[in-house]
């Protein structure tokens, strides 16, 4: 079943695929975390109108399954005018989802934490935007990082979606081979490659849980 020559033939195909997984997931990990957290900062204002707005995006992106979003910004968007390129197109859905299920785990962090941290920055004549760079996020990254962790296993799961929309992912990598040899072998593959691809997401999120274990 398994044969050496056949692997090594296919292996080549899968590891481009694999490539661009891993791009999928890098950017989207950037901006969604970014944009999660300037989202979770409009969460906890006391600007009403923002706080609508925000509430409403997240409950839309929550709500919503990521494959109906990637498949309505790739082919829904260009009916009135708004043309992405499939890679564009996966990393615009990709990002918007993920940034909302950030905002909501930053939400949950920053209000856990006690408003008394802000009155000592004012004694110490620290600004807002001061006390929560140096003091907030910190305890925050802390409590968020189980949270954050389980979205970014289901990201490295979820970029297989890019598929529907044409790109060539690994997934896809392994479908082509699959219908092409009609075998399993590829699909086997590709199980062991996202397994490798967890495992080394998860090592190094033990890591950087390790990095805050300080704030207990």
């Amino acid at each position: 079943m398994f044969n050496i020559q056949y692997i090594s033939e296919i292996l080549p195909s899968l590891l481009s695929g694999a490539m661009m997984t891993l791009q999928v997931f890098g950017w989207t990990i950037v901006g969604s975390l970014i944009l999660g957290v300037f989202l979770a900062l409009g969460l906890v204002s006391k600007f009403k109108p923002l706080q609508v707005i925000i509430d409403a995006y997240v409950w839309l992106m929550r709500g919503t399954p990521l494959l109906l979003q990637l498949i309505f910004v790739f082919y829904g968007l260009p009916t009135i005018g708004i043309v992405f390129p499939r890679y564009e197109a996966a990393l615009f859905a990709f990002i918007l989802n993920y940034a909302a299920y950030f905002a909501e785990i930053f939400r949950g962090g920053l209000q856990s934490i006690d408003k008394g941290q802000y009155e000592a920055g004012r004694v110490l004549q620290m600004t807002y935007w001061q006390t929560t760079k140096k003091v907030v996020l910190p305890q925050v990254a802390k409590i968020v990082l189980p949270s954050i962790g389980n979205e970014v296993i289901n990201l490295v799961k979820d970029s297989s979606l890019v598929y529907v929309i044409g790109i060539g992912d690994l997934l896809r990598a392994g479908n082509v081979a699959a219908a092409r040899d009609v075998t399993l072998v590829p699909f086997i593959l590709v199980g062991i490659m996202y397994l490798v691809l967890t495992g080394i997401c998860t090592f190094f999120l033990r890591r950087v849980e390790k990095h805050y274990s300080y704030f207990k």
